[in-house]
């Protein structure tokens, strides 16, 4: 798969002076609740209505859908709106019964990307159809695996493809539903710049009071759109309530939200961001020297321990090194999610070290 203009038509056919906006409840519930929804986004910046269909739970009990019944009523909305439509489809069936009641883009959910099987059987069912397709990124932070679900729809010959940037799972608890891990969907980004990307604030946050912030950040990083859970009655919703928000707060996000030039012909601007650029160059360079002069002290712990024959692992010095860590970032502006990443890959290179030191 190659980066191509052409990937972009799909969204520059819609001329819009925004970003792309695809909004609707996380679940339909029943034909009156899409209707209203629909007819209140309707002249808001939402193309496109959301709704899901068929609900994949990470536990089984949880409200699973409405099932095929709710495609008539995002066609209905279609009709009496002419918002497009979308939803997840995670089998070819689900397919099948999406191109009979015409939804007009389907996505791919974090749980199906994982497979390549299901994703290889779902875009030979959307051989020769013009359907616009978007492959949600997988739960686990994996790259790879994001883009060959999507370069299996692109060998199927399906010219209309974006990504859309859901978050991913983490083992440990931090404030994110699932973590953004901005820095692959940057890597993904600069691979294909002109794939259309698009943020889930809804599920990376979890909880309606951060959507926002997320949304500014990926507008700050250049996405092409968002994709947000709306609802009329968030609270009462049957399915991610927290994480929804109403159609008149997506309205305040719109307006509230600043779009960034993605650059600056100014001399001046051109003159500062030159010289700030090169100070983060120094800095740069100054970490790789200090990692390395840390690491070559971790080789020396390794060989006397190993002269003494004690274990790698020192947990109680551990967990001190990072508490102290912890304060001293916070003195410096450093959030404690990103001390606590950085110290634990550098914890872990030393580890490495350490090893390589105790078997040879």
């Amino acid at each position: 798969m190659e980066n191509k203009k052409e990937l972009r038509n799909w969204l520059d056919a819609f001329g819009l002076d925004h970003p792309l906006v695809i909004a609707g409840p996380c679940s339909a519930e029943t034909e009156e609740q899409v209707l209203k929804i629909a007819h209140q986004l309707k002249d808001t910046d939402a193309t496109v209505l959301r709704a899901g269909i068929w609900k994949p739970r990470t536990r089984p009990g949880n409200f699973e859908g409405v099932g095929a019944l709710g495609l008539k009523w995002l066609k209905k909305a279609k009709e009496e709106t002419g918002m497009l439509t979308t939803t997840e489809v995670a089998n070819t069936a689900h397919v099948d019964l999406a191109l009979e009641n015409d939804v007009d883009i389907l996505w791919i959910g974090a749980r199906t990307t994982v497979s390549p099987f299901i994703v290889q059987e779902i875009a030979d069912a959307l051989k020769g159809t013009d359907k616009t397709v978007l492959v949600k990124n997988p739960v686990n932070p994996d790259l790879s695996l994001w883009l060959g679900a999507v370069e299996r729809f692109y060998t199927a010959d399906i010219k209309n493809l974006g990504v859309i940037h859901r978050g991913f799972s983490a083992y440990e608890k931090t404030k994110y539903r699932n973590n953004p891990e901005w820095q692959i969907a940057i890597e993904l980004q600069n691979k294909f710049p002109d794939l259309p990307l698009i943020l889930d604030p809804s599920h990376i946050a979890g909880r309606r009071d951060i959507i926002f912030d997320l949304c500014q950040t990926a507008l700050d990083l250049n996405y092409d759109g968002i994709m947000v859970e709306t609802h009329h009655t968030p609270d009462d919703a049957w399915s991610d309530a927290a994480q929804q928000i109403t159609p008149a707060t997506l309205v305040q996000i719109m307006k509230d939200l600043k779009i960034r030039k993605e650059i600056s012909e100014s001399e001046e601007f051109q003159n500062k961001l030159s010289n700030l650029r090169a100070q983060i160059d120094v800095a740069d360079n100054k970490l790789i020297e200090l990692l390395a002069k840390r690491m070559r002290v971790s080789d020396e712990i390794g060989k006397v321990k190993k002269a003494q024959n004690v274990s790698v692992l020192q947990t109680k010095r551990w967990n001190e090194i990072l508490g102290k860590m912890v304060l001293e970032g916070e003195q410096h502006g450093l959030s404690e999610e990103f001390i606590l990443r950085l110290f634990k890959a550098v914890h872990q290179e030393s580890i490495n070290h350490q090893e390589k030191v105790m078997k040879a």
